[in-house]
């Protein structure tokens, strides 16, 4: 399997993409917690392709999307100056979002995203996400050097969450 992964601009294939992605993430996070009518409302009602361009098209945020064999199958977010009280004071804050599908994670896709996150996030202080409790790749996030800021709730449905975050050293 040839796994890339790339930085992508608002166009109408990249949001394609983007909630491709998204879509199939939201039901497979929260299809075990929450009935599938109100997993499908926020999806038509909430997931908005015009605000999501408008949201890249601002310069302080950044997508990259990783493709196994040309398919879409996660995603980072990158947010400059988005910072959250859990966070020390007076430093440059970038909020983060992390996915891939359940059906491809795997080491190398793992890699491959967060290498390409990691180094997109290196203008930044702290890097800080807040991932679902039971998301999977919680794990892998603190293997990365993640460490629990606070806990807290998140998504859609403000299920049990964890502010994580990451101090990135300048060297």
């Amino acid at each position: 399997m040839n796994i890339i992964s790339k930085f992508t601009v608002g166009s109408e294939e990249g949001i394609s993409d983007l909630i491709t992605i998204i879509d199939a993430s939201v039901y497979a996070l929260y299809k075990e917690l929450v009935p599938e009518k109100d997993i499908k409302k926020y999806i038509e009602d909430d997931i908005d392709p015009r605000k999501m361009i408008n949201d890249l098209n601002d310069l302080s945020n950044q997508l990259i999307i990783t493709y196994a064999d040309d398919q879409p199958v996660g995603y980072s977010t990158l947010k400059s100056g988005l910072t959250h009280p859990a966070l020390p004071e007076g430093k440059r804050a970038t909020e983060m979002n992390f996915v891939i599908l359940p059906e491809f994670d795997s080491p190398e896709t793992r890699t491959s995203l967060w290498k390409k996150s990691r180094s997109a996030a290196s203008f930044t202080d702290v890097v800080w996400i807040n991932i679902l409790a039971h998301d999977p790749l919680l794990e892998f996030l603190k293997e990365s050097g993640f460490s629990v800021a606070i806990d807290a709730t998140a998504g859609p449905f403000q299920l049990p969450s964890h502010i994580l975050k990451l101090e990135i050293s300048k060297s």
